[in-house]
């Protein structure tokens, strides 16, 4: 049973989990707090080795921390009681290998029984638009109805807590949005889901809240719009010109009206600002003033790509590959 006396579903204390190869030792997850409530969509953001895998690890029971107190759904991971949470909690990979020759519904099936309570096969794949795919053998399926696959086998045991691995990784938008849509239904039959993901797009429009993860800690935790806010600048002005040649420097664009900071990459320049319409008619007029030709101009706001930037200095996707 949930235990109703906590708001959260998962509460994580110092965490700790480190790994040694020989004399070599890597301190994945160091000292981490967290708590995730019951009903959000909770991403988890980070570059690879940040420590998140093993974080989700340890809340879905697959990882024991080295020290640390893990709560998932107001219980603790204990041996002989592992079945009590196992059968309370969904799980979907990155990747997930069917046997090929086996239909949707006998995959499914096979889930199914490994649970003590759950849906109905014909529910879950209506769940996630594959009904009329149930006689279909996995073989023949496309990427994106693989991975709906996925999330039916996890959804199955109508689990009250959702961990998703990256579950659009590869996919094509139609499918990345039909996938949001199951999130979104889960979340409002009053599921939880912990995400992680690299689509900056994909955490803004799923998630209630959001942590981003560095060298095993938590180093920002809010609400999409919080963690843009904290930026102190919600707006950029990017400009390509002809040369800057020692006619302007970053120093002088830096120096305009409500301009924060300002970079600058051979022909292109990147503003930080606060007011778009007050800083783009002065600079405008800088640059004519400067005899410096402008060949392009854009403005855009600020997103949670530039948030994690400006934290860690590394892109996600950039540092994936």
């Amino acid at each position: 049973m949930t235990d109703p006396s906590s708001e959260f579903a998962i509460e994580l204390s110092g965490l700790r989990k480190t790994y040694r190869r020989g004399k070599k030792v890597t301190v994945a997850v160091d000292g981490l707090d967290l708590a995730v409530r019951r009903g959000e969509v909770f991403g988890l953001l980070g570059p690879n080795g940040a420590g998140k895998t093993t974080t989700v690890e340890v809340c879905e029971g697959l990882t024991v921390p080295d020290s640390g107190t893990v709560r998932v759904l107001g219980r603790e991971w204990r041996a002989g009681r592992h079945d009590e949470l196992r059968d309370r909690i969904g799980v979907c990979l990155q990747e997930t290998k069917f046997h090929e020759k086996a239909t949707v519904r006998e995959i499914v099936q096979l889930f199914a029984a490994c649970y003590v309570r759950g849906r109905t096969v014909d529910d879950v794949l209506q769940v996630v638009s594959l009904q009329e795919k149930a006689a279909a053998r996995e073989s023949t399926l496309s990427g994106g109805q693989r991975q709906r696959l996925a999330v039916a086998t996890a959804l199955v045991g109508e689990p009250e807590l959702l961990f998703l691995d990256e579950p659009t990784t590869g996919l094509d938008p139609q499918s990345r949005r039909q996938l949001w849509d199951v999130v979104r239904s889960f979340k409002a039959g009053g599921g939880t889901v912990v995400l992680t993901t690299h689509y900056m797009d994909e955490a803004q429009q799923l998630c209630d809240r959001i942590a981003i993860v560095d060298h095993g800690k938590v180093i920002a935790l809010g609400t999409p719009a919080e963690l843009i806010t904290s930026l102190g600048a919600e707006h950029f002005v990017e400009i390509d010109v002809d040369a800057f040649d020692g006619r302007l420097a970053a120093a002088d664009l830096a120096r305009l009206p409500d301009v924060q900071k300002c970079e600058i990459a051979g022909a292109r320049a990147v503003l930080t600002v606060g007011s778009v319409h007050t800083v783009v008619p002065v600079l405008l007029r800088t640059l004519a003033d400067r005899g410096v030709e402008l060949r392009g101009l854009a403005t855009r706001h600020a997103t949670l790509e530039d948030v994690f930037v400006h934290l860690t200095g590394r892109h996600l996707r950039e540092d994936s590959r």
